[in-house]
């Protein structure tokens, strides 16, 4: 099967098992537009912890974080630069440079906020998750005026682990007291993101389209289904 077969495949997977009770959802690039903020933030940070801004450690330290987007930010930093220290820097840096973005305009991917409402008005809870630190994601929260969008809101911190560990997806069944993790659906635009919830146990791990990587990445990753955007989710997880 070809990698275009296989996605138009998975973009026509009938759901099977029990009805979705939660949503998990990333943020940027799912349901919050990127637009390139995140790499802009990463140079920043990059060149105030002293790497070059051009040649082949810039390449090489940009490739990597396109290939780890969606994971905690300040182990992508740890894995690039080694010193504690260095990555702390490296990480309040970045956060602060994408601060400073958020405050010239973010925007949510069109559609997003209906299909939220739209599963919680069906009676299936949403959670959104991110691998930003806490603060920056109520940031974000903050310029959308998303505070009261979903049932909840989680980040990497002391208490989870960043993706793709499963720690976000199984603190939202808890916290949504859900009856089996089959009854969980992760939707995200990262490679990370579906191993998250792969690792987690969901039925439904959905890759869309409109963000980081492409379908062909997210098949690989392991995604259940492949979808054009968060707008096509209603209707695969809805019965």
């Amino acid at each position: 099967m070809t990698n275009s077969t296989a996605t138009q495949a998975l973009s026509e997977t009938s759901l099977v098992g029990p009805a979705i009770e939660l949503v998990v959802m990333d943020m940027a690039g799912t349901t919050v537009a990127d637009d390139g903020l995140v790499i802009d933030a990463f140079d920043a940070a990059a060149t105030a912890v002293g790497l070059a801004e051009s040649g082949a450690d810039r390449e090489d330290a940009r490739r990597y974080v396109l290939e780890t987007m969606g994971q905690s930010k300040i182990e992508v930093f740890r894995a690039l630069f080694g010193a504690e220290d260095r990555a702390q820097a490296a990480n309040h840096a970045f956060e602060a440079a994408y601060d400073a973005r958020i405050d010239g305009g973010v925007t949510s991917v069109p559609g997003a906020a209906d299909a939220i409402t739209q599963l919680r008005e069906a009676g299936v809870a949403v959670v959104l998750t991110t691998g930003f630190a806490p603060a920056t994601q109520h940031r974000i929260l903050d310029a959308l005026e998303w505070h009261t969008i979903a049932d909840g809101y989680l980040a990497p911190g002391d208490s989870f682990r960043g993706r793709p560990h499963p720690d976000l997806v199984l603190a939202a069944a808890l916290q949504c007291r859900v009856s089996d993790m089959a009854a969980v659906a992760v939707v995200g635009d990262t490679a990370s993101d579906i191993r998250s919830g792969r690792r987690a146990g969901a039925s439904v791990v959905a890759g869309v389209r409109t963000g980081a990587h492409r379908s062909e990445v997210l098949i690989d990753a392991g995604a259940t289904h492949i979808l054009d955007s968060i707008t096509d989710l209603p209707s695969l997880v809805l019965r």
